[in-house]
């Protein structure tokens, strides 16, 4: 899918249902917190959540006191959605910026970030040459000692979501995407529950920065 038609995809999913009925809205975004929390980066670390949406992880790190967020996302009605939900003073925490991880505009003329996080955006992309450009930007962004976190559906789970193909990982695999760059430090299979009630079989992975 091309950058234009993905944008205009993901724009028509925000506009026809509420955010809390998408198949991956999280109430409470648990897995990412905890991995975020082991990390022990100050609250003035800067942390990047890509295809951000309309996360309710932006809510709760502002609630634990984080303060340099960037929500990135190739829709910009979610993070509409987003921003109307956030309070004035704390949405000043936020920078939001509109690109495509596989062709980035915006995202790559960013200083280098303490903490990238990825829940559900990698496995969208299926060409290899769209894969290789998400890692290459996410080399490029987190800094030297900075953490990473990618979770995506693992080796059981769906092979589609929303209407189109994905691919699926486990911890061997993303280790082997990021080279020696990156250092696994923690992984766990998750089961989410989409507000349909169905599950989802996903991986949770954390990595540093090695480089």
């Amino acid at each position: 899918m091309k950058s234009g038609d993905s944008k205009t995809y993901w724009n028509q999913i925000y506009s026809d249902k509420e955010v809390d009925k998408l198949g991956w809205h999280e109430e409470n975004p648990e897995p990412s917190i905890s991995l975020i929390k082991k990390c022990n980066i100050n609250k003035n670390s800067t942390i990047l959540n890509v295809g951000a949406g309309a996360t309710t992880l932006v809510d709760e790190l502002l609630k634990i006191g984080y303060k340099n967020l960037i929500a990135a996302d190739i829709s910009p009605i979610s993070l509409d959605k987003l921003k109307k939900r956030i309070n004035k003073p704390d949405s000043k925490k936020v920078t939001w910026i509109i690109d495509d991880l596989t062709n980035s505009q915006e995202l790559i003329k960013l200083s280098p970030v303490d903490l990238w996080h990825d829940r559900a955006v990698l496995h969208f992309f299926t060409k290899k040459e769209d894969i290789k450009a998400y890692f290459n930007l996410l080399k490029k962004l987190v800094k030297k000692g900075g953490y990473l976190i990618i979770a995506v559906f693992n080796l059981d789970g769906a092979s589609t979501c929303s209407g189109l193909p994905v691919c699926r990982y486990n911890d061997s695999m993303l280790e082997e995407m990021l080279g020696d760059d990156f250092k696994l430090i923690e992984a766990f299979d998750y089961n989410y529950t989409m507000p349909s009630g169905d599950t989802r079989k996903y991986i949770y992975t954390l990595f540093k920065s090695s480089k």
